[in-house]
C-alpha cells in the first residue's frame, strides 16, 4: 500500500494498515484498457440514470467501487467546480490511475479514496469533513451515489448499501447498475462451451463471495438500509459481430478466460475450445450474443 499523498486536484487515502483484497478481475493494463472500453459503450445509461436521479451542479457525490474512474470523470465535469466527488476504490493502482488522471485533466473537484465500501465510514466519513473544513464545493453528505458492477463482487451488498445511505443526505439518491440472471447469457446458435465458461465464470464470483444474481437481493436491502426505489428498469442487449457491444463480450472474455484456467475453473482444453467456438461465432454473420442481463435502480433516501 502506499503512503497518503495529496495535491489540489485528488488525494489517495489508506483505509486502514491492511490492504483490502484486490479486484477480482485484475488491476493490470489489459484490465484498465477494457474497463475505459466498457465505460464507452455503457456511458449512455450511466448519464441517464444520473440524469433521472437528478444530478446537478453544485452536488456531492460519491462513486462507490470507482475502479480506475471513467465515472467519476464524467461526474466530476457534471457536477463542475462548485461541486465534489468522492471516489472510492480497494484498488490503490486504481486510486492512483483516478489521481493521476484528474490533475491531468484538471479535475480538482475529485477526492480518491483507497477504501473497502463494505465500511465506507473508515474512509468516507473523515474524508467529507476534511474537505467541508478546508471549504471545498459541495456539501457534508452526498447528494448523489453510483455504484456500478460493484456490489456483484462483495461478500457483504448489505454494508456497502447501508455505507452509502449513510452518506446520503435526506433527499439524496442511490444509482445502481448491476446484475441479475447472469448465467442467461448465451450465443445464438448455442455453444456448449460458451455455457460451461459461463458457469464457471459465475462459480469463481461466489467462490469469493460475490453474487453475480445480486440485483434479486438488492431491493431489500435498500430497504432495510432506509431508501425507496424510485425506478427500476432492465438493459438487455444483444449483439452481433459486426457490433462493438460484441467486441465487448470478446475482450470480457480474453481477459478473463484465461484466468479461470489459472484459477482452475476450466482446463486449457475447454480454453481452446471455447475460443475456437467464439472465433467462429465472431466469423458468422448469422450469429450473436445475448449479453448478461444489466438491472437499473434508483433510490431515495427517507
Amino acid at each position: 500500500m502506499s503512503a497518503p499523498h495529496s495535491s489540489a486536484s485528488s488525494q489517495s487515502t489508506a483505509a486502514s494498515p491492511a490492504s483490502p483484497p484486490e479486484y477480482v478481475l485484475g488491476t493490470g493494463s489489459d484490465e484498465l484498457a477494457r474497463l475505459a472500453f466498457q465505460h464507452r459503450l455503457w456511458s449512455d445509461a450511466a448519464h441517464a440514470a444520473w440524469k433521472l436521479a437528478g444530478i446537478l451542479p453544485g452536488h456531492t457525490i460519491l462513486d462507490a467501487g470507482c475502479g480506475p474512474g471513467f465515472a467519476t470523470f464524467d461526474l466530476a465535469q457534471l457536477v463542475g467546480r462548485a461541486g465534489h466527488v468522492f471516489a472510492v476504490d480497494e484498488s490503490a493502482a486504481f486510486i492512483d490511475h483516478v489521481a493521476s488522471q484528474s490533475r491531468t485533466r484538471d479535475l480538482p473537484n475529485i477526492t480518491a479514496l483507497v477504501g473497502d465500501v463494505q465500511n465506507l465510514a473508515a474512509t468516507l466519513t473523515p474524508a467529507m469533513r476534511a474537505h467541508a473544513g478546508r471549504g471545498g464545493g459541495g456539501g457534508v453528505g452526498a447528494d448523489l451515489a453510483y455504484a456500478r458492477w460493484v456490489l456483484c463482487f462483495l461478500k457483504r451488498p448489505d454494508l456497502a448499501i447501508a455505507g452509502i445511505a449513510a452518506a446520503l443526505t435526506p433527499g439524496g439518491r442511490l444509482c445502481i447498475h448491476d446484475y441479475f440472471d447472469y448465467e442467461s447469457m448465451s450465443p445464438g446458435p448455442r455453444r456448449d462451451s460458451y455455457t460451461q465458461i459461463v458457469a464457471a465464470t459465475a462459480k469463481s464470483w461466489r467462490d469469493r463471495g460475490g453474487d453475480p444474481d445480486v440485483m434479486a437481493r438488492v431491493p431489500a436491502l435498500l430497504r432495510d438500509a432506509g431508501l425507496e426505489i424510485t425506478h427500476l428498469a432492465l438493459h438487455h442487449r444483444v449483439a452481433r459481430p459486426h457490433e462493438t457491444m460484441f467486441h465487448w463480450a470478446d475482450t470480457w472474455w480474453r481477459n478473463y478466460v484465461p484466468k479461470l484456467v489459472q484459477m482452475g475453473y476450466v482446463t486449457e482444453p475447454q480454453q481452446a475450445q471455447f475460443f475456437k467456438d467464439l472465433d467462429e461465432l465472431a466469423a458468422s454473420p448469422t450469429s450473436f450474443l445475448v449479453l448478461p442481463p444489466v438491472f437499473e435502480i434508483v433510490a431515495v433516501k427517507k
